[in-house]
């Protein structure tokens, strides 16, 4: 341990501690200088020894005055005691469930020296940090030591929290209880134990400073002041309320603008004493470890974005996020050559051994991810079901791309575009591949193609209004040639009612709205809180719903069956092999209108596009 390092990192976050606090001293005494003014008065007064008009008036106006600014800092003072500072929201694990995982890190705490962490909690995103939960408003809806396996048992609803402490009151409890320690739960499957340790050296360093008194209170300050600021722009108040809260506002804010400088550097120097207080545990082992973290954030992004989000915009989420981690990292190492010796680290112990029910966490911390990125209830239901990985090309991949293909016909439908006529086919009028196709393509002559039911453009204009979009076309929908255009419009038309028309999901029983806002730990009203992707253009939709066509036409004639690739997502798999080059063909097709590539790839298939394809 490099001693000078610690001493001079500590120094710096308490001196940068009592700057925070002498802002706290000056605002206070801002509002005691006229209640000051007006004893001097008063007391003079009562004395003779300031007597006359003038004086009299000047001591009505000061004490008015000084009452005045003491009930509004009063009432700037309440708001930033009771405010509920921001909590992140985890899925709390209680000794019980982990006791060697607490056993760990508590040998840590002791070999760094500093006080163990007063409990653990985990978080569906790849990062660690510590998070003081001593505010009163925490200590009430801390679940008390409800952990994710009994959240499993009970509804899967752990969904924030922090130990509580028995027996304590609130002011002995906020003096003497260290913060929770949350763990990325990526981090759990994907490191081994000797990795999570080391990875976890500098994070539990920081209890030390946490603990001093100066640093603590100044955390608590600035805290208070952000919750303050977060209350008075809540929307949804009456004008006197939002009068008020104007003011409260205003004072808050200028109050952060003078210690957000000061409150920087202390945390800064509060990293570097824990940094360097770490460096003398396992310090070749975090090297090593650190390449780790990387590597599951790269995972884990990936998974969310390619595997797990598709799921979600079908009302399935997947209960073993965790483990699609190790899945999708160990498959990026058969394809890397420069990752491929991560993968003979997994015959070593992994960290979620330390766990007693690893199932059981892994789906609550799923589910809150679910949450988190994409804004699904918080309980499971009849349109919000778990799916585990095996039946994950079923019931979402396939349901995923036939649900795709039959929004995509009826979007034709409304645009009024026909069947192709086959005598020799009299089930053609079903929903066929070749109607798509010949839609998109352009003809083989210059000039518009044959529209037998009036012009291109009189059928752009009457499908516009009959999808409530606007004739002047946005330019995420110009994918390249006038049909496509049209087509893409009327999908994200089509997109756009079916989630305005979506039933509300009323808040589960003890949830955050149902609890109010003193008990509630965040707002269920800005889910998500982390969204993974914006909006999706109108070329993006277009693409994805002529994929879809395309690969239900491939499971329904060529025997293709639906698949699942956890680098890429949904698959496409032909004699068990993935079909690849599909995409570019697709893009062809809607953005040049040039069918010659997919038909191609689906005559090199055995694909027939004149065959009806089953919809949902």
């Amino acid at each position: 341990m490099t001693g000078t390092g610690v001493e001079v990192g500590a120094q710096a976050a308490r001196s940068r501690a009592l700057a925070v606090l002498r802002v706290r001293s000056r605002a206070l005494a801002v509002a005691l200088l006229p209640a000051a003014a007006a004893v001097v008065l008063l007391v003079g007064g009562s004395t003779g020894r300031i007597t006359g008009g003038p004086w009299g008036i000047a001591r009505w106006i000061v004490t008015v005055l000084a009452v005045l600014v003491l009930l509004a800092a009063a009432g700037v003072a309440l708001v930033v005691a009771r405010a509920r500072p921001a909590m992140s929201p985890t899925v709390p694990i209680s000794e019980r469930s982990a006791p060697d995982l607490y056993r760990m890190v508590r040998d840590l705490a002791d070999r760094l020296d500093v006080p163990a962490p007063s409990a653990i909690a985990l978080t569906p995103d790849c990062d660690s940090w510590l998070e003081d939960r001593t505010h009163r408003a925490h200590g009430r809806s801390a679940p008390g030591g409800r952990d994710a396996s009994d959240a499993a048992d009970g509804g899967r609803a752990a969904l924030a929290g922090g130990r509580g402490m028995p027996g304590l009151t609130h002011r002995a409890r906020r003096v003497s209880a260290a913060p929770v320690l949350v763990i990325g739960s990526p981090f759990l499957w994907w490191m081994r134990v000797g990795e999570l340790r080391a990875v976890l050296a500098p994070v539990v360093a920081g209890t030390g400073p946490s603990a001093h008194p100066d640093i603590a209170a100044a955390r608590r300050f600035v805290r208070g002041l952000d919750a303050a600021v977060a209350v008075s722009s809540a929307p949804g108040r009456d004008p006197l309320s939002r009068t008020v809260l104007a003011g409260v506002g205003w004072v808050t804010r200028l109050l952060l603008r003078g210690c957000r400088g000061h409150a920087a550097e202390m945390e800064r120097g509060v990293a570097v004493a824990a940094a360097e207080r770490a460096q003398a545990v396992d310090y070749g082992v975090r090297i090593v470890a650190q390449e780790q973290v990387g590597l599951a954030y790269a995972g884990w992004d990936r998974l969310l974005t390619r595997v797990a989000l598709p799921a979600w915009r079908m009302g399935r989420w997947p209960s073993r996020l965790d483990v699609g981690v190790v899945a999708a990292l160990t498959e990026l190492s058969r394809r890397d050559r420069l990752a491929e010796g991560f993968a003979s680290r997994l015959g070593e112990r992994p960290a979620c051994d330390l766990l007693e029910e690893p199932g059981a966490v892994d789906e609550a911390a799923s589910l809150l991810a679910a949450r988190l990125f994409h804004g699904g209830p918080a309980e499971a239901g009849p349109d919000w079901a778990p799916v585990d990985w095996q039946d994950y090309p079923d019931e979402v991949v396939d349901r995923k791309w036939r649900t795709d293909a039959a929004r995509l016909h009826r979007v034709l439908d409304t645009l009024g575009v026909r069947h192709p006529a086959d005598p020799a086919l009299p089930e053609a009028d079903g929903p066929t591949l070749a109607r798509v196709m010949d839609h998109l393509s352009e003809p083989a002559e210059a000039g518009p193609a044959p529209d037998p039911g009036g012009s291109l453009a009189a059928h752009r204009t009457e499908a516009y209004g009959e999808m409530g979009i606007a004739e002047s076309e946005d330019p995420d929908l110009a994918v390249g040639n006038e049909r496509s255009a049209v087509l893409a419009a009327g999908i994200t038309a089509e997109l756009a009612r079916e989630e305005a028309s979506a039933p509300a999901t009323p808040p589960p029983a003890g949830s955050a709205e149902q609890q109010g806002p003193d008990h509630a730990l965040w707002d269920d009203g800005i889910l998500p809180l982390f969204p993974l992707q914006p909006p999706r253009t109108g070329r993006e939709l277009l693409a994805d719903h002529v994929t879809a066509m395309v690969c239900c036409a491939a499971m329904d004639t060529a025997g293709a069956a639906p698949g699942l690739d956890w680098l890429d997502g949904p698959s496409l798999l032909v004699a068990g092999e993935r079909a690849a080059d599909l995409s570019p063909r697709v893009l062809t097709l809607i953005e040049t209108g040039d069918p010659a590539p997919l038909r191609d790839w689906l005559r090199h298939l055995g694909v027939r596009p004149e065959k009806p394809v089953r919809l949902v």
